[in-house]
């Protein structure tokens, strides 16, 4: 394996653990980072974050740099996956351009030296501190990370110096946001007077009689609000009613999921297929043949690890004998038995490796004659009475990893799973037996190998398994695609839509549903799916307008599109959910307040409205104990108040369910549990501190910034 297809290798992984518990959301830049600048801004800008554009060209190499990473860790692929690679790129962009801006305004840099003692300090980045580690000392070998790195900055490869700038950037990123979150924290000061203030006012305490008119006593016909007001509410409070763009859909389904004529179809094709099936000598040629969805597993499994439908059937099979077929999920399945025979579960080994290829690139390391003529030596060498376990600590290529491979174990592997290993690999070693050694060769190269231990012996099988998918046939498909064709062609607008439904649709209990906030960028439509291209399509309509038949899965949707959304403030008729009942109780109140006029006791006010004198006692400045209150802040803050104490406030004090008219019978005031000023602002302040460090400054910024998001436009 090349050196720089190590640190490609090695970088990679400290990216995503980097991303992960970054405190800041750095960016993980790529091979290809840099800036083209080659093609007008106008053309390629994916976006701009306070007047800095966003270049598609280098955005998507970022995007397929992800992509490849992803896919080579078995990850998340389709619509889904890459949408969320492309929403975690975008934040990166984000969270870099806002970050980076802050670093030029204080100065945040990081010289030659430190960045020195980054790599090659006392707390080097894990991956180098793994790659190299003394095997006598266990300790970080930092000359030779050094001579590594500088090897690498003199190569003349520019691919190379990209990996390498790249991998350096993020330490300095990385640096530059500790710094930023150090001096955010060590800013934090917790006054003492505050501290004093505050515990003086936990330590009140009083009791007050008081009568509630709830706002239920008016009726809501005399509260009535307008549009008008509801929108003046919204601009006066505009943080609370920002809105993104979206856009609201009604549709309906016509299903083209196979019906039983098609599943009758597909199990006689299976039918017609047994026989031959039975004779034929190579199960893997004919599922290939025949197009099987489940492809030959040419390995043994054991009997309690096979998790199929019918699965008793398929044991009682005679060699060369098929079962089926049967229903598996959404397929119709033979199966033939291959073979079967006692095996272990899991097995130990230890091998010694002579790689002749990096499986990963299909890079030649050796030559396969040189490869076979070196194992040939050490199988001879160890045959006369040489030592497995030194040969392989000398000899074995496998000597990557922290603990330096299975070569630094004298070759153990310790335990593997049947299955877990390589095919030749692992045949051997699970059809073998205990003790027997040989020379297998697997795409990594040759290993000589010996079995050291087996364990766990069942029954195993070897099964042949035939699908087929059961699908819809073209007559169904045409069926449901003419029928949603017919509805789209009668239905021009919002109300054809819904007196269409309700004409043809409704009545063959078919629903009318609704997806609603579908934003830009979204990938998946709540309750339809996960299609990019339809929410495309979504925001290409006009509102009112009905889209035409849109094929998704096993079922054909027509939509219309009820609502458009612009980013900005919520309308009335949005807000007016959360706007409507605090404007009706904020009328209420005048009302109730109006006819109450001045009053002298509040038993004439409690006769008067057919309430009670109510009773709270042990109210706390802070809310606790307030029980028969509940989040009545305006009626606390009253109470304490120095100037109401002993009295009837003349004025009624308008809460969360009601009106309140108070009187103030006693203010007090106790001890305070923790009254050690001077701890109590150390406790907060290592705890303020703590937030800081553990928070995202980026994500503060992101409020007070300009963005502007084109993805949707590209993606």
């Amino acid at each position: 394996m090349s050196l720089i297809q190590d640190i490609r290798d090695k970088y990679a992984k400290w990216a995503v653990v980097a991303i992960a518990i970054s405190l800041l959301g750095f960016i993980l830049m790529d091979a290809f980072s840099g800036k083209s600048g080659s093609l007008g801004k106008d053309s390629t800008s994916i976006g701009k974050i306070n007047g800095t554009d966003i270049d598609y060209i280098e955005f998507e190499k970022k995007v397929q740099s992800q992509e490849e990473y992803q896919q080579s860790q078995g990850g998340m692929r389709g619509d889904e996956g890459r949408q969320q690679i492309l929403e975690s790129v975008w934040n990166q962009e984000v969270n870099d351009v806002l970050m980076n801006t802050e670093f030029k305004i204080l100065g945040l840099a990081i010289g030659k030296k430190e960045l020195n003692d980054i790599l090659f300090g006392k707390n080097p980045p894990q991956d180098l501190a793994q790659r190299f580690k003394d095997p006598t000392t266990g300790a970080f070998d930092a000359a030779s990370a050094q001579q590594f790195i500088n090897q690498i900055a003199k190569s003349k490869t520019a691919a190379e110096k990209q990996q390498l700038n790249a991998y350096l950037g993020n330490l300095e990123s990385m640096r530059q946001n500790e710094k930023y979150n150090a001096l955010l924290a060590n800013s934090i000061n917790v006054p003492k007077w505050l501290i004093e203030k505050q515990n003086a006012d936990n330590s009140q305490i009083a009791n007050i009689s008081y009568v509630q008119i709830p706002y239920t006593s008016v009726p809501d016909s005399a509260a009535i609000v307008s549009d008008k007001e509801i929108n003046d509410y919204v601009r006066k409070h505009k943080s609370d009613f920002k809105q993104t763009e979206s856009r609201s859909i009604s549709y309906v389904v016509f299903n083209a999921a196979p019906t039983s004529a098609d599943s009758a179809d597909t199990k006689n094709q299976l039918e017609q297929l047994k026989e031959e099936f039975v004779s034929s000598p190579d199960a893997k040629n004919f599922l290939a043949r025949y197009g099987s969805s489940i492809q030959f597993h040419d390995a043994y499994v054991s009997k309690s690890k096979i998790q199929v439908p019918e699965k008793e059937n398929i044991f009682s099979l005679a060699k060369n004998t098929v079962y089926g077929p049967y229903v598996d999920g959404a397929s119709y399945v033979m199966a033939k038995m291959i073979d079967g025979k006692i095996m272990p579960d899991s097995v130990k080994a230890k091998h010694i490796l002579i790689q002749t290829l990096d499986p990963q690139s299909g890079t030649a390391i050796l030559a396969d004659s040189i490869g076979k003529k070196k194992i040939d030596s050490i199988e001879l060498a160890i045959k006369n009475g040489a030592s497995f376990d030194q040969l392989a600590k000398t000899m074995s290529d496998d000597n990557k990893g922290p603990e330096g491979g299975s070569a630094a174990k004298g070759g153990d592997l310790g335990y593997f799973a049947n299955g877990q290993m390589v095919k030749a690999f692992n045949d051997f070693c699970i059809e073998g037996k205990k003790g027997d050694r040989k020379v297998v060769k697997t795409e990594f190269g040759y290993h000589y190998i010996e079995i050291t231990d087996q364990k766990n012996f069942e029954l195993s099988y070897k099964v042949a398994y035939f699908a087929k998918p059961i699908v819809a046939s073209q007559e169904t498909d045409n069926a449901a695609s003419n029928e949603a064709n017919l509805f789209a062609g009668d239905s021009r607008d919002t109300k054809a839509f819904n007196a269409n439904f309700e004409k043809t649709l409704a009545p063959k209990g078919i629903n009318k549903l609704v997806a609603t906030d579908i934003k830009p960028n979204d990938y998946n439509v709540s309750g339809i799916g996960a299609s990019r291209l339809f929410v495309r399509e979504i925001y290409k309509a006009s509102l009112g307008e009905v889209l035409q038949p849109f094929r998704l899965g096993e079922q054909y949707i027509v939509a219309v599109l009820t609502e458009i959304k612009e980013e900005g403030l919520q309308k009335a008729e949005t807000a007016k959910a959360v706007v409507e009942p605090i404007l009706r109780n904020k009328k209420k109140a005048e009302f109730i307040t109006k006819k109450l006029g001045n009053f002298t006791s509040l038993q004439a006010i409690a006769t008067a409205e057919s309430q009670t004198v109510q009773t709270a006692d042990s109210i706390r400045f802070s809310g606790a104990g307030n029980s028969s209150l509940g989040y009545e802040n305006k009626v606390i803050g009253a109470t304490f108040a120095s100037a109401n104490k002993g009295k009837l406030l003349a004025q009624a004090i308008p809460g969360q369910s009601g009106v309140y008219i108070i009187q103030v019978n006693e203010v007090g005031a106790t001890p305070v549990d923790n009254a050690n000023v001077e701890s109590q602002r150390n406790s907060v302040r290592m705890m303020a501190k703590q937030k800081a460090m553990y928070s995202s400054p980026a994500a503060v910024l992101r409020k007070a910034a300009t963005i502007k998001d084109n993805r949707a436009s590209f993606y």
